[in-house]
């Protein structure tokens, strides 16, 4: 393992913005200088002149679909990591909707060990509720996974939870988050079969957002609350989509002192239901990317600390899968490799502050499920960091897309922002272009 000293970097972290330089010793930052200290060589560091470049901490995303074990034709934990560490994420947290499901402690522990020999980043695993796994919730170790994960609208096989016994008892574990999909099954059915009546199986895409409505994520999403505030138990609303749902939150405040957190994804922030129309099955996602004004209420949301975490819910298909009449297209997207990249477009465009983006991306992940010692540029923290080149403009295209999918919801997209470097636990394992893929990212650690 080499040592590291970057220099002459705009750091961006913790809401400022400061030229400095940074040593790395190991896994961890040894030391950060100011701009007017600069440090003395040291034997056997590798020096990176930073010059013109950000450095932030690497992005943490706390919903991703890696698609392994079982599902490995679309995406896997090698693959999909290699085309996080490209956009600048160093840290995930994957979703249990796999085959098998990770709905025990011991298939946990496989899912682990998997990414051991696989991960290019750092990572953690959700253990998933389903009807009947109630004890294993219980007693699952607070330590090996970040949270439990709760469908509360369709899901595959039998994790569609919706049993209210089951759910009364899931919300009063309390030693977890809960992080809940959120979207009424009732409502959805009874809507799609309304549609269906019109026009068969072939509904056409601009009907999706009708069909998993404003009105069946509410319906959950309040349910989800209520049951949170009757057991004061952390509920964690991922992938919000509507303003309505902007209610049921907390007022804005750092995310230690809420009981209801939320996430919003990008393809929230950046489609509306116009793109439908020239994007069509690329970007049918569960819930469903819905109308302008719920785009721009997300985005203020964000900036007022409404809502708490920008993530992807990276979720691969291929394309075959994806060319299909709606009923028979699944939904979900790849873009882990581009969320960094996008969301500073929103910086570009005098939309989102850079700081606020870093918080919603690196710092407030890092705070809302306790991780150990990342999420920030501090000394004797993980050296997962991440250059950015400001100006350095380039085109979403074939062949820059490493998901295992090959394709992109994004392509032809402009981005203005590119990234250069990826440090993961102190390893260079990304340089402009070039991967180090002989060492593997670590089970992240958690402070409960």
């Amino acid at each position: 393992m080499s040592n590291y000293l970057i220099t002459n970097a705009l750091i961006i972290n913790e809401g400022v913005q400061v030229l400095g330089h940074v040593a790395i010793n190991g896994n961890y930052i040894s030391k950060i200088y100011n701009a007017s200290s600069y440090p003395l060589s040291q034997k056997n560091t590798q020096i990176i002149d930073a010059k013109g470049k950000w450095l932030i901490p690497g992005v943490i995303d706390d919903q991703v679909h890696f698609r392994d074990p079982g599902l490995t034709h679309k995406g896997d934990l090698f693959t999909e990591s290699k085309a996080a560490v490209a956009g600048g994420v160093t840290s995930y947290m994957d979703m249990p909707n796999t085959i098998p499901q990770t709905t025990s402690r011991e298939l946990l522990n496989d899912k682990i060990k998997m990414a051991s020999g696989k991960s290019l980043a750092n990572f953690a695993f959700y253990i998933g509720a389903t009807n009947d796994n109630l004890a294993e919730l219980q007693t699952v170790d607070t330590q090996i996974t970040c949270g439990i994960k709760v469908f509360m609208g369709a899901s595959t096989g039998n994790m569609l939870v919706d049993d209210p016994i089951t759910l009364d008892g899931i919300f009063r574990i309390r030693k977890l988050p809960i992080a809940v999909h959120a979207e009424d099954e009732g409502i959805i059915r009874q809507n799609l079969e309304l549609y269906r009546k019109q026009f068969g199986d072939d509904i056409p895409m601009d009907f999706h957002p009708l069909i998993r409505s404003t009105e069946a994520c509410y319906k959950s999403s309040s349910f989800a609350v209520e049951l949170a505030k009757r057991h004061h138990t952390h509920l964690h609303l991922i992938h919000l989509s509507t303003a309505k749902e902007l209610s049921l939150l907390e007022k804005p405040g750092p995310v230690k002192d809420k009981l209801i957190t939320s996430e919003v994804c990008v393809h929230h922030l950046i489609f509306d239901d116009k793109d439908y129309a020239d994007k069509g099955t690329l970007i049918k996602w569960n819930p469903a990317i819905k109308s302008e004004e719920d785009k721009e209420a997300l985005i203020q949301a964000l900036i007022n600390d409404r809502i708490d975490v920008i993530a992807t819910d990276h979720a691969p298909h291929t394309l075959a899968e994806k060319d299909n009449i709606y009923t028979k297209a699944p939904s979900g997207g790849p873009m882990v490799q581009h969320s960094l990249p996008v969301m500073l477009e929103f910086h570009h465009k005098n939309l989102i502050p850079v700081e606020k983006i870093i918080d919603k991306m690196c710092h407030t992940p890092a705070d809302l499920f306790k991780l150990r010692k990342r999420g920030y540029i501090r000394e004797g923290y993980f050296a997962d960091l991440v250059l950015v080149d400001p100006d350095d403009p380039w085109t979403v295209n074939p062949y820059n897309i490493l998901y295992k999918c090959g394709w992109s919801p994004l392509q032809d997209t402009y981005l203005k922002s590119r990234v250069t470097h990826t440090f993961v636990n102190g390893n260079l394992v990304y340089d402009n272009g070039i991967f180090d893929e002989s060492i593997k990212g670590i089970a992240m650690e958690f402070d409960r």
